[in-house]
């Protein structure tokens, strides 16, 4: 029986997706739940499993091509045996483009070969990302997908070989180097969402600082036993979860969005985290936040970042949310204004902790102290509630036992 695979469903904020590297070859034998191939949306990477095992019959669309939701990308013969399928043509030649020919036409009057130009074997934009980022020279990668194209697992290998090399020297008129890689989707649509928030909101910040200290002596005091308690690190940021549900429990308007003229005052605190990954900023959202405990929001935490790593976090992790909290600290940033994420209204930008001196009852005392700012807009939060709320935050991390009493 002859069976299609689809593009599944894609949300409706997702119009498209982008085909990356097949996982099998035309006539390969695939097993049940086996995937096929990973798609990168611009929100997470999706894998596409086999429904049933069989024989891939037919490749209908190729790496780097751009598909949407419901359409055939390729067949299986559930009652065929590997090999019978017939070979795949290699694809047609393309010519290179106008420009493609005048630096092409520069890089040899510089003395350099067309095909390290990258003219030569196709690199498909996931690979040739992940090269730019690596330092790798793709003209001596080998690819392994139809006709040579140089795939991201290529890539991949040519890294974990050590097959790094000098990046393709791409010249302009004047014979000075320079590099075109093309953005991925997630870097298109934060891109996208950027703009639409600068342009949409009157974002204003608001900054404090705040006397890390008693949280530092509270976490050095039981971290060996929370984590022999409940199998994870206790870490920064379950505390500023917690403190920032404090804070928007006492302020409800931060915790709200604009929709056309209306206000959308939110009962519930589903709270972004930024974490990093290999494409990129991603932000899952801890949802009911003001339900769990500190354990279960550090777990929470602690299975975005590896997920985030593996790229397996899914769309709806990563849609929605009331609020987020970013920590530039991570990366050494002291002080920046964290750009809002629509349709939120405010965002917590947590920065790095320095030994600074202070005065404290008359006496200047060394204290490692953190600088907080909190973007809001301006068009539904007034300076007060926004002050009030950072207010809120910083007290409640200076003194934890608030979070507990509720004060």
């Amino acid at each position: 029986m002859i069976i299609e695979i689809k593009v599944p469903q894609l949300p409706e904020s997702v119009s498209e997706a982008t085909l990356l590297g097949w996982k099998k070859k035309e006539g390969e034998a695939i097993a049940r739940d086996e995937n096929l191939i990973d798609i990168e949306t611009d929100k997470v990477v999706l894998e596409i499993p086999a429904p049933q095992a069989g024989v891939v019959v037919s490749i209908l669309k190729q790496e780097g091509d751009s598909v949407v939701s419901d359409e055939v990308i390729a067949t299986i013969d559930t009652d065929a045996k590997a090999g019978t399928a017939p070979a795949a043509a290699a694809p047609a030649p393309v010519a290179p483009s106008q420009e493609a020919q005048r630096v092409e036409a520069a890089a040899k009057a510089a003395g350099v070969e067309a095909s390290a130009v990258g003219f030569g074997t196709a690199v498909l934009p996931a690979a040739r990302k992940l090269a730019a980022d690596n330092n790798v020279d793709t003209s001596k990668v080998e690819g392994s997908g139809r006709g040579g194209r140089v795939l991201k697992e290529d890539v991949q290998n040519a890294i974990a070989g050590g097959a790094k090399a000098a990046p393709a020297p791409v010249v302009d008129t004047a014979g000075r180097p320079e590099q075109r890689v093309p953005m991925s989707r997630l870097r298109q649509r934060v891109a996208e969402r950027l703009l639409q928030s600068q342009q949409t909101n009157a974002i204003l910040t608001t900054f404090n600082e705040v006397n890390m200290k008693p949280l530092m002596d509270l976490r050095n005091k039981y971290k060996d036993r929370f984590e022999k308690e409940h199998g994870v690190k206790l870490g920064f940021m379950g505390f500023f979860v917690k403190a920032a549900v404090h804070a928007l429990k006492k302020y409800p308007i931060v915790n709200a969005s604009v929709d056309g003229n209306d206000i959308v005052y939110h009962g519930y605190f589903d709270i972004g985290v930024a974490v990093g990954s290999p494409r990129g900023l991603v932000v899952p959202v801890i949802r009911n936040a003001d339900q769990l405990s500190l354990a279960d929001i550090e777990k929470t935490i602690a299975d975005f970042g590896k997920r985030a790593q593996e790229g397996k976090l899914g769309i709806e992790e990563l849609t929605g949310g009331t609020y987020t909290i970013s920590n530039g600290g991570t990366f050494g940033s002291m002080m920046s204004t964290p750009i809002i994420n629509p349709p939120q209204s405010a965002i917590l930008g947590m920065h790095a902790t320095k030994e600074r001196a202070v005065v404290e009852n008359g006496e200047i005392v060394v204290r490692p102290m953190m600088y907080l700012a909190q973007s809001y807009d301006h068009r539904i939060i007034d300076g007060r509630e926004a002050v009030l709320s950072l207010v809120a935050i910083k007290e409640a991390i200076e003194d934890p036992a608030r979070l507990l009493l509720d004060l």
